[in-house]
């Protein structure tokens, strides 16, 4: 008998049972249907057995779901006929959640399959490893740097230049670094950044390598280009009147004619002399002043880090250079947000940065006639912080702003042109740098990050 329904299903199973029961416990007490009365209580087992069995295809339906989303195996399909409308209802609710199952995998395998692509076509190379070494996957220009088919552990890279794979074992999530690397083929410059991730409690480890050879000779060559300029224009400034003015002693004192001395030298020809030597001496002088700076710029001492309080370095900072900024009658704001904003850096040459800031703003705020200058210290993400000076004074003109940070370069009629170039070299030598904001008659920002 086929029912329809689940539940007049069951009824008639149970009702079936019941009506079973009551016959056996009528004919058990009578000797001659004892046979009988065997069989039918075999027949109530089953129908018992049948019962469980009928009202437990829910649960078995229910462990071959989880069962299939457990294994991620959504090839399965649910349907029963005759059992009712609820089985029905079920069966379908089973379908539609495999479905959405199916849809929500083949979506993931498409982002998948479309950041693969992404990451092999760029042309930076990129390496996944994890802690241990092991290398979970490399992308084409990877593999076009390196001659590795099947990179396995980072320890391989050795073969190819030792202080590679060290770097690449000991970088840390943040970190950039630039390291040579000597292939068979050509030398490689490679700017090295580096994140961490975790993915199913492992972490791993994902770096970035572009080769900036040809970008860094570029940018070599114009800054050579840009220096000697620099260089040309202070020496032939000082060289040209010493070649002059030598003329003019050797003519003043030597007769050409005889190659001898002049018999007779006047006075006047004696002092001319004296005024030309005291010319030659004092420009030579400057000459030599200028070739100690240049020594001075590339000599700077390797920066000894120490964690400090920045308000502590900001008020050295304006306690020493407060005579000038009170004889200007210039208004000084210093302010660190948060108050007990830290900082890991060498306080000596970051010191000489600010003081070398601070002046520029002071002599750059001497015509306004409100002159303010704003030091500011705050907090950026990833805990790193910037330092900003910030005037109201004449500001710096567009064609100068690219040529500020060149050695010698200045626009002051006093200035040496050594000081920014310094401090630029000094926030390098801090793996940070330094940056410029200016217009003309409003004012300037420049920022230290760390």
């Amino acid at each position: 008998m086929n029912f329809k329904n689940f539940r007049f299903n069951v009824v008639a199973r149970l009702l079936l049972i019941m009506l079973s029961v009551v016959v056996l416990l009528t004919i058990v007490r009578r000797q001659e249907l004892v046979i009988s009365s065997i069989i039918l209580l075999l027949l109530i087992v089953l129908q018992v057995v049948a019962i469980v069995r009928y009202v437990e295809r829910t649960n078995r339906k229910l462990a071959v779901f989880f069962d299939s989303i457990r294994h991620s195996d959504f090839s399965s399909s649910f349907s029963d006929h005759g059992l009712g409308k609820s089985f029905d209802e079920l069966n379908h609710a089973f379908n539609q959640v495999i479905s959405e199952f199916q849809k929500t995998r083949a979506a993931k395998e498409e982002h998948f399959n479309y950041l693969q692509t992404v990451v092999q076509h760029v042309s930076i190379g990129i390496i996944v490893f994890m802690k241990n070494g092991q290398v979970d996957m490399v992308n084409n220009a990877f593999k076009r740097m390196f001659p590795f088919s099947n990179l396995r552990y980072i320890s391989e890279l050795g073969k190819v230049d030792k202080n590679l794979a060290d770097l690449l074992l000991n970088i840390r999530a943040g970190d950039s670094e630039l390291l040579k690397v000597f292939t068979e083929n050509e030398m490689l410059q490679l700017s090295v950044r580096a994140t961490e991730f975790r993915m199913q409690k492992d972490d791993y480890v994902l770096v970035s390598l572009q080769n900036i050879h040809n970008e860094l000779e570029a940018k070599e060559m114009d800054s050579w280009q840009k220096l000697i300029r620099v260089l040309t224009h202070e020496i032939m400034n000082s060289i040209t009147p010493i070649v002059s003015l030598s003329s003019t002693v050797k003519e003043l004192l030597i007769d050409e004619k005889r190659v001898s001395l002049r018999q007779e030298i006047d006075t006047d020809d004696v002092e001319s002399a004296q005024s030309a030597l005291r010319t030659i001496e004092r420009r030579s002088q400057g000459l030599l002043n200028f070739v100690q700076v240049y020594r001075n710029l590339t000599r700077i001492p390797k920066p000894s880090f120490r964690h400090f309080p920045v308000q502590e370095l900001l008020n050295n900072v304006e306690q020493l250079l407060y005579p000038k900024i009170e004889d200007r009658k210039i208004q000084c704001h210093v302010s660190v947000v948060p108050p007990g904003l830290m900082l890991t850096a060498d306080p000596d040459l970051i010191e000489q940065v600010l003081i070398n800031l601070v002046i520029n703003a002071i002599h750059a705020v001497q015509e306004s006639t409100a002159p303010q200058i704003r030091v500011l210290a705050t907090a950026e993400g990833l805990g790193r912080v910037k330092i900003s000076v910030t005037d109201n004074g004449y500001g710096i003109k567009p064609d100068n702003l690219e040529q500020i940070f060149v050695p010698f370069f200045t626009s002051k009629k006093e200035g040496s042109g050594i000081g920014l170039s310094l401090s630029r070299e000094i926030m390098r030598l801090h793996k940070g740098n330094i940056t410029v904001q200016s217009k003309p008659g409003k004012g300037s920002r420049f920022t230290l990050h760390f």
